[in-house]
């Protein structure tokens, strides 16, 4: 009898094992690529030219077609804090092993500095020819920009950029909040090694400085420039990684100072990796809301310390420059942050033992929005349209943090642009587990195109309804109102968009 009941046992704790390697997410790989580009624009009026530089993240929905987003800044000319926000698409095919093709196109919306950017939206097709080397590719070719919402800025000109492969590894959305134990995701795909992230949302501090015949000095005497923004940084080592850092104003000065880096750093660990010490350095383009930039290039050296507060989860403080190169725009840097840390997508680490994993839930949200009777401090009171990207990030099934930023595509307002963080509450998957709604709360600064936000701080409360189409597709509705503290803006609002839904492994240390 002991025999038969060991038997039994037997089977059924194999079965059950099977099962629960069967009911781990299947591991998907997505192809994709980031890239910076750089065209000087041809501007109206006998401007010089702007300097224009993109960073763009596109995936592969096939072979050849490719779909992502992009941000440009001005770095050159005199319209520093010009800033653009858009959607990619294109065809990328290769005519050799290494030669290849690229027909694509950019539609997005912004502006910024005075420049002649009518309401704000513009096209930019390109046509390139690229070389594939290992590790990265090149290419160069014609591009045309279009700033056709009663804009003036219309330009051919050359085009010349960089790419890297930057592939993922996800599961479908519903698997967020799955968890599974370490030694069942040892017999499955995810048996590979972690990738180390972190994001931090940040509250910086630019104390104005310079000589008192220095330009800015003269504008905006020696104030304190307050920001709101987030870092997200990826580790290529155990120390050295890549950040891109982007910062609105909401205080301080006049609104629409914006700012956005793309750096590299080495990060140091001590006191049993409960402090960090990190060192980092980055380019990128800033200006608006009064700040004289020149053409809108900046770099940002600053000396971080992090300390833990439990978990994954840091408390951090820096110190440091945004400056021009030549000092024109000079700032000391100064902030605070709240900083998290997570190996994802792999179970393999060095210096790091894992008691479980459990996946999360992403969405990334592209929309357009409108705010309805957008009060201006200046010019007639109209209806303001933008271009808007959120990101979502689930803390448990039901409530997530969110980031969006935003740029003006139509209502005579391109210099308008947004960048507010909040959370999300919202309801399990109801009608064929296919419906969500959601009830969210978001704040940050905001300014620029007369649009009448003060200083810079606005609110936005808003509900809305999520329908899932695929695995990783589908449509989003929302309305709301949109608040300025300090400013007359008052607005309904109202905006649909298409959802990107996937989930990664996030590991858990014991």
């Amino acid at each position: 009898m002991k025999k038969i009941i060991l038997v039994v046992a037997s089977l059924f704790l194999a079965q059950l094992s099977y099962s629960q390697e069967k009911e781990i997410p299947e591991m998907k790989f997505q192809k994709g690529f980031a890239k910076m580009d750089f065209l000087p624009i041809n501007m109206p009026n006998n401007e010089a030219d702007m300097g224009f530089t993109g960073i763009h993240y596109n995936i592969f929905l096939n072979d050849y077609a490719y779909a992502g987003l992009g941000i440009y800044g001005a770095v050159s000319g005199i319209r520093g804090g010009f800033f653009t926000l858009g959607v990619n698409a294109g065809i990328k095919k290769f005519i050799t092993d290494n030669l290849y093709t690229d027909f694509g196109f950019h539609y997005g919306g912004g502006g910024g500095a005075g420049a002649p950017d009518g309401g704000g939206i513009f096209v930019k097709p390109h046509v390139n020819l690229g070389y594939q080397f290992k590790n990265f590719g090149i290419n160069a070719g014609w591009s045309y920009v279009n700033f056709f919402d009663g804009g003036e800025i219309k330009s051919h000109q050359l085009n010349v950029g960089v790419e890297i492969p930057l592939n993922y590894e996800y599961a479908d959305y519903d698997a967020s909040e799955s968890e599974y134990n370490f030694e069942g995701l040892q017999k499955s795909g995810w048996n590979i090694p972690s990738k180390r992230t972190s994001f931090m949302l940040h509250f910086n501090n630019l104390k104005i400085s310079g000589n008192d015949d220095n330009r800015n000095v003269r504008l905006l005497g020696r104030n304190t420039i307050r920001l709101a923004g987030f870092e997200f940084a990826n580790y290529f080592s155990k120390n050295w990684f890549g950040f891109v850092k982007v910062d609105g104003a909401y205080d301080g000065i006049k609104a629409g100072y914006m700012d956005v880096f793309l750096g590299a750093g080495y990060h140091y660990a001590f006191n049993k990796n409960r402090t960090n010490i990190l060192v980092k350095f980055g380019a990128g383009a800033g200006g608006g809301g009064g700040v004289d930039s020149e053409g809108g290039f900046l770099i940002y050296p600053d000396l971080s310390i992090e300390q833990r507060l439990f978990e994954d989860t840091f408390i951090a403080i820096n110190k440091g420059y945004v400056m021009s190169p030549n000092s024109h725009f000079y700032t000391s840097s100064y902030g605070i942050g709240l900083k998290y840390y997570l190996e994802r997508n792999g179970i393999i680490a060095d210096e790091k033992s894992f008691s479980s994993g459990k996946f999360k839930g992403l969405e990334v949200i592209t929309k357009h929005d409108i705010y309805f009777d957008a009060v201006r401090d200046g010019q007639p009171t109209e209806d303001l349209h933008q271009i808007s990207l959120q990101v979502n990030l689930n803390l448990n099934k039901n409530i997530y943090v969110a980031g969006q930023t935003s740029f003006a595509i139509y209502g005579n307002a391109g210099a308008y642009a947004e960048g507010i963080v909040g959370l999300g509450v919202k309801t399990n998957p109801f009608m064929n587990d296919r419906t969500t709604l959601f009830l969210q709360g978001l704040a940050g600064a905001a300014g620029g195109g007369d649009i009448s936000t003060g200083q810079g701080l606005i609110i936005k409360p808003s509900a809305g309804l999520n329908y899932e189409v695929t695995n990783t597709l589908g449509f989003r509705v929302e309305g709301g109102y949109v608040k300025a503290k300090g400013g007359n803006l008052s607005s309904p609002m109202f905006n649909f968009g298409i959802n990107y839904n996937i989930s990664f492994l996030k590991m858990n240390q014991k």
